[in-house]
């Protein structure tokens, strides 16, 4: 069987491709182990070890008499965490919706391709929130997903999830930059969160990704007197600083 050492690579990268671009979400009923020895044509043994090292790297859980499904995704712990704003709502026993304000494939332009590292022209889906709890906007979220990782997303409208949940819910990420910065609300960020302009705010520039692929970048801005954040941290291991005892 000609190519037979590399075709359990290939067939976890075949399935881990339509795991992470969300064409096969949480739950979804992996192949059974004779259906992919005959669609591959390739051993048992073979199907075994790809399924095996996707167990192993989270994406799919093997279950008796289930079979294999695609595992929820578990989201690495971040140093600053941006919490769900669904979630931070409930906690603090206000309302919660949201609104798009803007939706549309798009071309990235020079600068946000310089700013994420992919090539000018590449298509992603742009989406405008604003985050209410009560009747007051708490942020005024612009994203960028990419279309090349995530094309299941060209089919979501987002009329029940937001788009930061959405993702959550289905895509697993492996890596996270935060960059944060204060900033004065101009005119069209200050009639979205109903602010004057020229107010301090707080813009959260947040960029992840899975395996070294892009996925999205939002930059969600918040009122000055509406958010805090906070971060925890450890020394590196094997570090003992005698001021702080």
């Amino acid at each position: 069987m000609a190519g037979a050492p590399n075709l359990h690579q290939r067939i976890r990268e075949e399935i881990e491709a339509r795991i992470l671009s969300g064409e096969w979400p949480p739950g979804t009923r992996i192949p059974v182990e004779h259906e992919l020895v005959a669609q591959y044509g390739c051993s048992r043994m073979t199907v075994s070890k790809a399924l095996s090292a996707l167990v192993a790297s989270g994406l799919i859980l093997r279950r008796r008499r289930a079979g294999s499904v695609v595992a929820a995704p578990t989201q690495p712990r971040a140093v600053l965490e941006i919490p769900d704003f669904a979630q931070e709502a409930a906690r603090a026993g206000v309302s919660y919706r949201f609104e798009i304000l803007h939706r549309a494939v798009e071309r990235l332009g020079p600068a946000g391709a310089r700013r994420i590292a992919l090539p000018a022209d590449h298509e992603m889906l742009s989406v405008a929130t604003v985050h209410i709890y009560d009747s007051v906007p708490v942020a005024h979220e612009r994203r960028l997903i990419n279309l090349a990782a995530v094309p299941a997303v060209l089919n979501e409208a987002f009329d029940r999830i937001p788009p930061g949940s959405w993702l959550l819910d289905r895509v697993p990420w492996s890596g996270a930059e935060h960059a944060i910065r204060a900033i004065n609300a101009d005119a069209e960020q200050a009639r979205r969160l109903a602010i004057a302009p020229g107010a301090a705010c707080l813009l959260v520039e947040r960029r992840t990704w899975q395996a070294g692929n892009f996925i999205t970048e939002a930059r969600t801005l918040y009122p000055g007197d509406r958010q805090y954040l906070v971060g925890r941290f450890s020394p590196p291991e094997g570090h003992h600083d005698p001021r702080s005892r």
